[in-house]
């Protein structure tokens, strides 16, 4: 599998963003390996808390979190999938699906060996890391979902999603800061902007992020909605702590929230929330907040499950 490499020096002084790096290498289905990053923050002895970015972000999304969930002395890993931020870009739009995504990351929690996972997840994150809990549910001690969803294609997609997808593979230039940025309530600095682009030198570097929209099903027969419903077999019957913290002002997942809790036995007795003056990137407008009822979540369930 050919892939793109983006240069280190393109992640220098990236503001609020003070990680070291870490990599482990992952089978590319062909043959051959990819490199994935990822950050592994706080004592190594406590239980992880994974971070899962989404669509085009990268780890850089949860830069605001971190420290937080780091000083309440949680471990956070934080892995950027294949195609996105500091991890190997396939430069074919092919190579990648959603079935190789799931198992990309499935070696990460394998050479990884986490335990005793809280998964938080927003937007894809949420397509992968639900399935990485349903499929790995020994590993996984609670799921705080934070917009995402799992869809299976038996339900048409809201219109503001179809016409993000008609956008994305349209639009000639691929503005991944622009993106965030309009998906954001709060003004982002241009700094912060050109952060998140800073894995894309040029359109070549962009064809995961271009192909993830076409990869969401949107028919009963999609190749993922098997395994989806699958998935969703094993979440309704999820006794684990489950919590949904959905900003107030995404057109995307807006009622998924309700949805989980309606579907997902662990949301019983949760204390939900809604977090306001938050956009689809919740993390970026209020990270800090998203941060905080982590760490609630996790102290208000301490038991491994």
């Amino acid at each position: 599998m050919e892939f793109l490499r983006t240069d280190d020096q393109r992640f220098e002084q990236l503001p609020g963003y003070d990680f070291s790096p870490h990599y482990l290498n992952v089978d590319d289905t062909e043959g051959g390996q990819l490199r994935v990053h990822y950050l592994d923050e706080g004592p190594r002895e406590a239980s992880p808390v994974l971070l899962m970015h989404g669509e085009p972000s990268w780890c850089y999304l949860y830069r605001k979190m971190i420290p937080i969930l780091v000083a309440a002395g949680h471990r956070v890993i934080a892995p950027d999938l294949v195609g996105f931020g500091r991890s190997d870009k396939p430069s074919n739009r092919n190579d990648y699906t959603y079935q190789r995504h799931v198992d990309w990351m499935q070696a990460v929690l394998d050479q990884l060996d986490l335990t005793n996972i809280t998964l938080v997840c927003q937007d894809w994150g949420g397509l992968i890391g639900l399935r990485l809990a349903a499929e790995n549910s020994d590993r996984f001690s609670r799921v705080l979902a934070a917009n995402t969803m799992l869809p299976t294609g038996d339900h048409t997609p809201p219109e503001s999603f179809l016409k993000w997808q008609a956008y994305s593979q349209e639009v000639p230039e691929f503005n991944s800061g622009g993106i965030i940025k309009g998906g954001t309530v709060l003004e982002l600095p241009q700094a912060v902007i050109d952060a998140y682009n800073a894995p894309y030198p040029d359109e070549s570097y962009k064809e995961g992020a271009r192909q993830f929209p076409t990869l969401v099903p949107c028919r009963p027969d999609d190749p993922a909605s098997e395994k989806n419903r699958a998935a969703w077999g094993v979440l309704s019957q999820w006794k684990k702590p489950f919590l949904t913290a959905f900003s107030d002002s995404d057109p995307v997942t807006a009622g998924g929230d309700k949805l989980m809790q309606k579907l997902i036995p662990g949301t019983e007795g949760q204390a939900h929330t809604t977090i306001v003056k938050g956009g689809h990137f919740l993390q970026e407008d209020q990270g800090e907040t998203l941060a905080q009822v982590t760490v609630k979540f996790i102290s208000d369930n301490p038991e491994s499950v």
